[in-house]
């Protein structure tokens, strides 16, 4: 399989291109800064040079030509609520429409767990944030690609175990980074679990076993 990745740099992204490769996939990695080039190639994918902000839909569909899968996981991570909009939102949206255009079927998400953040006193950058992605989920949903979100709880950095709990409604906790990349990469293994939105926590339940029993309650679409 030849997965593309926006966000390879990132936390998820960059372990999730580590268990591709490690299981012989091939990934290109996006970034847009020169100084993540040896992180993302580290872990076996190849380094494209992109853009979210600046590239057109054209340009992202010249890089995404070939691949059998785009997995969305960049953010603007708190550089401000304009950036949030241009990357989340616009972004993803961007992406999408170059995936059509790519003809490249498979789209995963990485979103945002609805309850996210919501012990602690919201502020206006975070309101915006979780209102950006709601909206890119709503664009990804009406388009006819193949798509997959993924809403994680509260994402750690420990070490994972490769059990999570997954769902289209579950109670909000942590997951680690590592758990929500292995449950991705068994999801991509997996086409049937497909146009479906699936919540997710660290659990008990190992992520091949989750992938198929999301599969079996969600109504996903099943393929020959």
């Amino acid at each position: 399989m030849k997965t593309f990745i926006i966000g390879a740099a990132g936390g998820i992204g960059s372990r999730l291109s580590t268990i591709l490769t490690g299981r012989g996939d091939t990934v290109s990695g996006m970034i847009r800064n020169p100084d993540h080039r040896d992180l993302v190639e580290s872990t076996g994918a190849t380094a494209v040079f992109g853009d979210l902000i600046d590239n057109d839909v054209a340009t992202l569909a010249t890089a995404f030509t070939g691949h059998d899968a785009v997995v969305f996981s960049a953010g603007a991570h708190g550089t401000g609520m304009d950036k949030t909009t241009l990357i989340d939102g616009k972004g993803l949206e961007k992406a999408a429409d170059a995936a059509r255009r790519a003809g490249v079927d498979r789209f995963v998400l990485v979103s945002a767990f609805p309850e996210s953040g919501r012990s602690q006193q919201p502020s206006e950058g975070f309101e915006h944030y979780m209102a950006t992605k709601k909206t890119a989920d709503v664009y990804l949903t009406h388009t006819d690609l193949d798509w997959l979100i993924v809403r994680p709880g509260v994402l750690l950095d420990e070490p994972g175990d490769g059990t999570v709990t997954a769902g289209l409604a579950i109670e909000h906790g942590d997951v680690r980074r590592d758990n929500v990349a292995a449950f991705i990469a068994a999801a991509l293994a997996e086409p049937s679990l497909t146009r479906t939105i699936v919540e997710l926590t660290d659990g008990t339940t190992p992520v091949a076993d989750a992938v198929r029993q999301v599969i079996d309650g969600s109504g996903a679409r099943r393929t020959a």
